[in-house]
């Protein structure tokens, strides 16, 4: 079980990030915390685990936690064994296997005699091919991730906290992940943006500056609520958007009806020859009661401005940006790439059992699967003619491609956002219609000389799109590599709807099905090693 009750924190920056946040979960649920980029999910996870300490509040857990991290680069350094933290226990095992049986070995060890069974039958469960002497920096992402997944029958905790545990992992062991979270009776806490994972999960914690909001149901119930809420929050813009055309007409009516009741006043007292004086204070009346009436009519027309202003700031992102991708010149029908019995390998060992055959056209959405190390980013380099292939023949039409991969490197960390869109401005923008670009993609001023490398993952991903609506010529092929993995659900919609507005040759690296379900995959390259 776990509580949080008043729970404050601040960045070491001193901005704050919760206020007064509140959370129960009840022994052996499994619920999904879900939010933006920035707004503390992983944070949160920390605080839970005992990583982080809240700046006051209260944190209340029966049973041990357990986290799986989303970021891994920092063990590189560590054997896996380290990373899990039973190096220490293992070492006094094999020293009392060996005759040492000093007080210390015993007190490292604390009667764990079946440290080494389990680590093994954990290693098995997740399919890790790695042992425990191994340096965390020989392993791939996946490999990484399914150390750390190892660790929770390891250190058999009740309280499991998995922080975007399907990253990098292919789509057989995405089904043993799958698998536990279905079959587990630990009580669950994931952050992630993988929806066929989020479905699994009974309810969906949603994290945003607010506060929590609760939905007792999977992904799709969740979404299926806010798409309600959503169609509200239009119908309340209309309204308020309504409201405030009749607003200003009726205040711009009732100053000019004044004005002429005003003016004709003004006219009967000159004709019934009324005093100077008394006519300067007449005047001086006819003005204050004008004022009045613009004031009355200003305050009104203030007031559903201001409700408009915070309407509009509660829309979904996508909903606030314009992309706009330019279109491929090239004949939707030309075929771009001819791939005939083609393999790769070194001497005589191929890379795949299978030779490949496809061809890709100026219009088609093609997917390259298979597992980890099958030679997914191999093919990437053929197709972009870094590599040849050792065996078969592969046919390259000249045509302008871009390669996107799952760090977006193609952001200059060196430049700022502006520097960094100046950089794709080969058709001569001006200045003034750079910053507009930036503005449809949610860089406003306060964005414009941030360094790249203080971006998230997904403001280099928004980046990245604005600078391709920048350039004078959409690229005829765009080849993402695992595009989704370091993104939320906001910018995955984002990316989503921004591949689908183009209408250029795709190719696509990703385990992530449920996304190129969305981005209308047509033709999928089956990848199977010797």
């Amino acid at each position: 079980m776990v509580i949080l009750q008043n729970l404050n924190y601040i960045h070491p920056n001193r901005d704050p990030l919760f206020t007064d946040l509140d959370l129960i979960i009840n022994k052996q649920n499994k619920v999904a915390l879900i939010g933006n980029n920035g707004t503390g999910k992983s944070t949160l996870l920390k605080i839970i685990a005992g990583i982080l300490q809240p700046l006051n509040g209260v944190v209340k857990t029966t049973g041990k936690c357990y986290y799986v991290p989303q970021v891994l680069g920092q063990y590189n350094d560590l054997t896996v064994a380290e990373a899990l933290q039973v190096s220490g226990k293992l070492q006094a095992l094999q020293q009392i296997l060996n005759g040492d049986a000093s007080e210390e070995n015993f007190t490292l060890l604390d009667d764990d005699w079946a440290i080494e069974k389990r680590c093994a039958e954990a290693f098995a469960y997740w399919q890790l091919d790695a042992n425990l002497d191994q340096k965390m920096a020989s392993l791939s992402g996946g490999q990484k991730t399914k150390v750390f997944l190892a660790g929770i029958s390891i250190h058999d905790a009740e309280n499991i906290l998995l922080d975007e545990p399907s990253n990098h992992l292919d789509v057989q062991s995405r089904e043993v992940l799958y698998n536990y979270i279905k079959t587990t009776n630990n009580t669950l806490i994931v952050v992630s943006h993988d929806k066929e994972l989020l479905n699994l999960l009974g309810t969906i914690y949603e994290l945003d500056k607010r506060g929590i909001n609760v939905y007792s149901g999977n992904y799709d119930f969740y979404a299926a609520q806010k798409m309600i809420e959503n169609n509200a929050l239009n119908n309340d813009l209309r309204d308020k958007e309504k409201a405030l055309r009749k607003a200003k007409i009726t205040e711009r009516e009732s100053v000019e009806r004044q004005q002429k009741l005003d003016a004709r006043g003004k006219r009967k007292q000159e004709k019934a020859g009324i005093p100077t004086i008394f006519m300067n204070t007449l005047r001086n009346n006819a003005e204050k009661s004008t004022a009045r009436v613009k004031g009355i009519h200003a305050e009104k027309v203030s007031g559903i401005t201001q409700e408009l202003t915070a309407l509009r700031s509660s829309l979904p992102v996508r909903d606030k940006m314009k992309i706009d991708i330019d279109n491929s010149q090239l004949n939707k029908n030309k075929i771009l790439v001819i791939a005939e019995e083609i393999n790769f390998g070194y001497d005589s060992k191929m890379l795949w059992l299978l030779p490949l055959n496809f061809r890709i056209t100026g219009s088609s959405r093609t997917a390259i699967k298979g597992s980890n190390g099958s030679g997914k980013t191999t093919l990437i380099k053929m197709m972009l003619g870094e590599l040849m292939p050792k065996a078969g023949q592969l046919s390259l039409t000249r045509f302008n491609v871009i390669y996107i991969d799952q760090d977006y490197s193609l952001i200059d960390n060196g430049l700022t956002v502006y520097e960094q869109a100046q950089q794709y401005n080969s058709s001569g923008l001006q200045d003034h219609e750079i910053k507009i670009r930036l503005n449809r993609f949610l860089f406003t001023g306060d964005n414009w000389n941030k360094p790249c490398k203080a971006l998230s993952g997904g403001e280099k991903m928004r980046l990245m799109l604005c600078a391709l609506t920048i350039g004078n010529q959409a690229p005829d092929m765009i080849i993402l590599d695992e595009p989704t993995n370091n993104l939320d659900i906001q910018n995955i919609e984002i990316l989503t709807a921004a591949i689908n507005e183009y209408e250029g040759a795709l190719v696509v690296i990703s385990h992530d099905e449920h996304f190129l379900n969305e981005i209308g995959i047509e033709q999928s390259i089956n990848l199977e090693n010797n």
